[in-house]
């Protein structure tokens, strides 16, 4: 593993159990299939893909809230994929989630002085005073005032309650935080303070997250590399820059041709490169290549080989026939837009609001 990595994820695959009827044998879905990335120190990989696509089990299975069926995870220089439980108990300090719906991951019969402070004592050995005092320093980072230690869940805004699910994820100073989908049960103008509160959390803390996500133009705003997912495999990554600007697979383009644009006469243009055809069943996919149902460049070889995963020009891979015979797309300019404004502008790049 290289040493300049915290997590390293090599060959991972991740299936369920599927009943069978009366007439049909019990199978199995393959929610994730030999998907292998790195995230570096202080980076942020962004997962992207529509819903089935493998991302949320893909960080349920770093966590250890789902069991592989196959493949290694390596975190800070160890492969943790080899501890047991308890072993890797110690470790989950490392690594924290923030999850969709801070309701539920925050104990309504608590307050949150004690919802952040449990894994203060618990891992940390904080009481009292000190516990307090450390407490307060959270709601501080995430902009809230220790004057409302002692209030519960239910009183605060979906907003406030994701800065005290991540001020709680922060408790224990972890290397990696997975944010699953964490903006996008919350108004575009929640997203954004939560998305500028994590970009200055990164800088503070020096963490890297994983973020999850299916709205690109979050994603477009945070992250450093785009992975994207199309059920549960990877089928492109690389540099956001040149992932929003040269998509190089067909999904990832279709997926940017999907966000809304305040030029009529782009979004006509992008209405041609919107997913047709049927998307397959998750549990019997194709031969060859798994997009060939809705790929508007479907060629015969999508039909009997699936693509492996090739260099593209301005960085990063494409798993797809038609690279590198074909080469990447010219740069062109795509309007994303959140809250009205306009991401691909570099001045708004990566700037608090």
């Amino acid at each position: 593993m290289n040493g300049n990595v915290v997590l390293s994820v090599s060959n991972l695959s991740v299936e369920f159990p599927l009943r069978g009827g009366l007439f049909r044998r019990a199978a199995r879905l393959q929610a994730v299939q030999h998907l292998s990335f790195e995230l570096r120190p202080h980076e942020v990989l962004g997962i992207v893909g529509e819903s089935g696509s493998g991302k949320s089990t893909t960080a349920r299975a770093i966590l250890r809230l789902e069991k592989p069926s196959e493949g290694t995870i390596w975190m800070d220089g160890e492969d943790v994929s080899t501890l047991s439980e308890r072993q890797f108990r110690m470790r989950r300090r490392k690594i924290q989630m923030v999850f969709q719906d801070p309701y539920s991951s925050l104990d309504p019969s608590m307050v949150i002085a004690d919802s952040i402070g449990e894994p203060l004592e618990i891992h940390g050995g904080l009481r009292g005073g000190e516990r307090d005092r450390r407490v307060a320093e959270l709601l501080s980072l995430v902009g809230l005032g220790p004057q409302q230690m002692n209030r519960y869940p239910h009183e605060f805004s979906g907003g406030q309650r994701q800065r005290i699910a991540i001020a709680r994820a922060i408790a224990m100073e972890p290397s990696i935080l997975v944010c699953d989908e964490a903006v996008s049960a919350l108004d575009v103008s929640t997203q954004n303070q939560i998305i500028n509160l994590l970009a200055d959390l990164r800088e503070r803390l020096g963490m890297a997250y994983l973020f999850i996500s299916h709205d690109l133009a979050v994603v477009r705003h945070i992250a450093d590399r785009v992975l994207v997912m199309y059920l549960g495999r990877a089928v492109e990554e690389g540099p956001s820059t040149r992932i929003f600007e040269a998509p190089a697979h067909p999904y990832t383009r279709a997926l940017l041709d999907a966000l809304p644009t305040p030029n009529p006469a782009t979004q006509r243009r992008k209405r041609k490169n919107r997913l047709e055809g049927e998307l397959p069943d998750p549990a019997s996919l194709p031969k060859g290549c798994a997009f060939q149902t809705r790929c508007p460049r479907v060629m015969q070889i999508c039909r009997t080989e699936a693509p492996s995963a090739r260099p593209v020009s301005g960085g990063g891979s494409v798993a797809c026939h038609l690279h590198p015979d074909e080469p990447a797309a010219p740069p062109q300019h795509i309007s994303v837009t959140s809250a009205g404004i306009d991401l691909t502008d570099e001045t708004n790049e990566r700037q608090p609001r």
